[in-house]
């Protein structure tokens, strides 16, 4: 697989003193947003069902998410995320066992790929970052959003960004240690946005997903 950060992060269900607590732990509110996820797949949910979620964002480009190792069993998810076109495009071609085009970007290929949109959603984002008391000074900040769907729907995430394998049980260590200040529960889980989002309006699709997945979380 093309190289991409590893994505770990935890998923919960923000309350009205979530933000409030954020700034009692030293959290910095860096800015709130709005932007527009299009996620696309083919008919039969061929990335989906793979546990692939590519997803376009207003204003930022692509983004492959790729199952990562998950070495840590546990209430969280482990991706790496593809953001450069030519290594998105190329492990698109491997999932869906189709040749790579010489050429184009990811725009130039869902046509014969064969992917279509399958979800689009508007999302108001607090982005805030938080450095756990103790942390070394050199250590990135832990990031936690919390954002709120057009359809209604709130979810928080708390997320750490690793080079590598072997950085992520540390770094579950402070998203599950930052997750028990925000009063979430040790197990709890919140599914994500888009599975919501297609429960709701496309409820084949998610029945589909059901399927393959169990409880397992999604991003």
């Amino acid at each position: 697989m093309a190289q991409g950060l590893i994505e770990v992060e935890r998923k919960f269900v923000p309350g009205p003193g979530t933000e409030e607590r954020l700034q009692e732990l030293g959290g910095t509110l860096e800015r709130r947003v709005t932007f527009r996820d299009s996620y696309y797949d083919t008919p039969e949910l061929s990335l989906m069902r793979a546990d692939y979620w590519l997803r376009q964002r207003e204003g930022s480009g692509w983004e492959l998410k790729c199952s990562g190792a998950a070495s840590v069993s546990g209430p969280h998810t482990e991706y790496v995320e593809l953001t450069a076109e030519p290594a998105v495009v190329a492990q698109l071609c491997e999932v869906l066992r189709a040749e790579v085009p010489g050429a184009g970007g990811v725009a130039a290929v869902l046509g014969p790929l064969g992917l279509k949109e399958v979800a689009s959603f508007v999302t108001k984002r607090s982005a805030w970052k938080v450095v756990l008391h103790g942390a070394d000074e050199e250590e990135p900040p832990l990031r936690v959003d919390l954002d709120t769907a057009d359809f209604g729907y709130a979810v928080g995430e708390v997320e750490a960004l690793v080079q590598e394998e072997a950085e992520v049980p540390a770094a579950l260590e402070k998203i599950h240690s930052l997750s028990s200040m925000l009063g979430v529960l040790a197990q709890e889980t919140a599914p994500a946005k888009l599975i919501v989002y297609l429960q709701r309006f496309r409820p084949q699709d998610y029945q589909r997903l059901l399927e393959v997945y169990s409880s397992k979380e999604k991003p």
